[in-house]
């Protein structure tokens, strides 16, 4: 794959979890991080796509959306 092709998946990947955060009612990303025991700079890189998403975390953030991997990519139309 890529690298241009990678980066805009990762972008897309954290642009749904942002969506998913504001949904739940958090407005920055500094609240989320807190209120989940999370790094906020790492989530940061996360929701901006800077960072190469693990399928580890991605499940730990989904799990706290109540989320499947399917239901959240079904979602994202990649």
């Amino acid at each position: 794959m890529k690298t241009k092709s990678l980066d805009v998946k990762l972008k897309q990947i954290g642009e749904g979890l942002s969506e998913l955060r504001r949904r739940k009612g958090y407005d920055t990303i500094r609240d989320f991080a807190k209120a989940h025991k999370l790094p906020e700079i790492q989530y940061w890189r996360i929701e901006n796509g800077k960072t190469n998403l693990t399928l580890k975390s991605l499940t730990r953030l989904l799990h706290i959306h109540k989320l499947s991997l399917e239901d959240f990519f079904c979602k994202l139309e990649i």
